[in-house]
């Protein structure tokens, strides 16, 4: 039979009625709930806890101490039509909490064969990662919440329930969307961007304030949102003025540098291939978004 049920006798209270694959390592003091499944080539680091019924599809390795609660899939195969087989992975770093029916898929050749979580990120209920997402560290995203395949989502970035992330996006570090948000272009950082159409609201100062920023920096960051995505001026002189009116906020320096990346993408997505050509044929430098079955 594929499967293994490898209990040694000190681990009969942890791996009872857990499917384990001869090539998993887990270590000495993982706790894992019955009617789970850890597939081929998984490693789970110390102190983790999976709760009943979750599964680690195959290639998934998670470090230190996290929190896998029931009905999560991890390492499930890629909801790409591109998709041929390839030998792909998912690597969780420490201390995450992924809640209820979480699922995470992994990567494609096209993303280098990787969707990655940073560490401390909390995944609440029912959240979907798609192929080739890189999650940075100290996120949160609150239930329901999509990412489409290849988003990119920095630290300290925050969800509400609902917000669906179009392919490719990038969200920003410290910027916060807003619940049943339909995101579709880069989400710049240190700000707040809901609604459908989605648009820039104002700085995410509540956010801000709570990781320690001064009032200069939000002031700053303040000016800086009015000129950008209210006063009419052109992107491009705007980014200019803001860099020598603001010479010393690195923030502002942040914000710039990641707007420029926007004006110069596709479709205002900067990880987004600006060419279509060789993206069947499994070109990492080209691509033709409206093939993935993950939006």
């Amino acid at each position: 039979m594929f499967w293994s049920t490898r209990k040694p006798p000190e681990l009969d209270s942890r791996f009872d009625q857990v499917w384990v694959h001869p090539t998993a390592e887990i270590e000495e003091d993982v706790r894992i709930g019955p009617f789970s499944t850890i597939g081929p080539h998984c490693k789970i680091g110390a102190g983790c806890h999976l709760h009943n019924n979750v599964t680690l599809a195959q290639n998934v390795e998670i470090g230190k101490d996290n929190e896998i609660y029931p009905n999560t899939v991890i390492g499930g195969l890629p909801q790409d039509k591109k998709y041929a087989g390839e030998d792909t992975r998912v690597i969780m770093g420490d201390g995450n909490i992924i809640r209820e029916n979480v699922t995470i898929n992994s990567g494609t050749l096209i993303g280098d064969g990787l969707t990655k979580l940073g560490n401390n990120n909390l995944i609440m209920a029912n959240c979907h990662i798609a192929h080739d997402s890189i999650l940075e560290d100290e996120i949160t995203m609150a239930n329901n919440v999509l990412l489409g395949g290849h988003v990119k989502v920095e630290s300290f970035a925050n969800f509400g329930g609902l917000a669906a992330v179009h392919h490719f996006v990038t969200v920003g570090q410290h910027s916060f969307v807003g619940g049943m948000t339909r995101i579709t272009q880069d989400v710049p950082p240190f700000m707040l961007m809901e609604g459908n159409p989605s648009r820039v609201w104002a700085v995410n100062r509540v956010g801000l304030r709570r990781r320690g920023a001064t009032t200069e920096i939000l002031n700053a960051l303040k000016i800086a949102h009015r000129l950008l995505f209210r006063s009419g001026k052109t992107r491009s002189e705007t980014l200019e003025d803001l860099i020598q009116t603001f010479p010393n906020i690195q923030e502002v320096h942040i914000l710039c540098k990641f707007l420029r990346a926007t004006e110069l993408s596709n479709q205002g997505r900067a990880r987004q291939p600006l060419s279509h050509e060789g993206w069947y044929s499994g070109s990492k430098d080209s691509g033709d978004p409206g093939d993935h079955g993950d939006h």
